[in-house]
């Protein structure tokens, strides 16, 4: 009887508001989808990519180069030999480009939270093999000014829903930016790491109340570009005492 009245009242509101693609907003046949037109040009990544900051490999048998580019039995990109990040492995859901940077602007900026299942959908499956080890979802925070004017924190968003999907419980408190940097758009990477350096702080009360001392903490944010900001909000959260951080973006820019 409950999931007759529950498929009576879907058909209703689907009647009344029926389902649009989550990008060009035409009518489609499920919620929280993307038409035919819209899926063919999204680029998701998938593997092979480096194994620790989820970079795409162009090539398609696997290793680009020569074996120099394993480590510990891992293939990682030559900016991660070069350098290690702060953390312990990435990985996005798509490839920045004008197709996704559409629905992340107005994810971020036009008040269209209804797109957070669709893109949490994607970002959980960005995540496999992730999730089923995490103790700790924590989204990248804004500072307050930018959270007051824009009334939402659309990373906050996208871990909250994750967090019912996975059943990993989330904290929107534990990490906060006590700074308020300026955008980070147009800036160069050094640049970047200057402008968010030392910008994020835990709340130890709360770190103590969500166990963050020895957990394996899933970082949740829209987009990767250089990795400043993830490396940022990484460094504050081992301070704390986290073990082992994973990052997960809707996006990530790809050279």
């Amino acid at each position: 009887m409950i999931d007759w009245v529950r498929t009576a009242a879907t058909m209703g509101i689907n009647a009344i508001l029926p389902p649009r693609c989550g990008g060009c907003g035409e009518v489609t046949d499920t919620t929280h989808a993307v038409c035919a037109d819209c899926w063919a040009g999204l680029r998701f990544i998938s593997a092979p990519h480096c194994s620790c900051c989820g970079y795409p490999f162009e090539l398609d048998d696997g290793v680009p180069g020569s074996g120099d580019n394993i480590d510990g039995g891992r293939t990682l990109c030559a900016a991660c030999l070069q350098k290690k990040p702060a953390f312990d492995q990435a990985r996005a859901a798509l490839a920045y480009d004008d197709y996704s940077r559409d629905y992340l602007l107005r994810f971020k900026h036009a008040d269209r939270g209804d797109l957070t299942p669709l893109l949490a959908r994607w970002v959980y499956q960005a995540g496999r093999g992730i999730w089923d080890q995490a103790d700790l979802i924590v989204p990248v925070p804004l500072h307050r000014r930018r959270l007051l004017k824009r009334r939402y924190n659309q990373s906050g968003l996208l871990a909250a829903k994750l967090a019912r999907m996975t059943g990993v419980p989330w904290d929107g408190l534990v990490l906060a930016r006590h700074r308020n940097t300026r955008s980070l758009g147009g800036l160069g990477p050094s640049s970047r790491k200057r402008e968010v350096g030392g910008a994020f702080v835990v709340d130890e009360v709360r770190a103590e109340k969500c166990n963050l001392a020895g957990a394996r903490v899933v970082l949740i944010d829209d987009v990767l570009t250089t990795g400043a900001t993830a490396n940022a909000c990484v460094r504050a959260l081992r301070q704390s005492g986290a073990k082992h951080v994973s990052v997960i973006t809707v996006a990530r820019v790809v050279r």
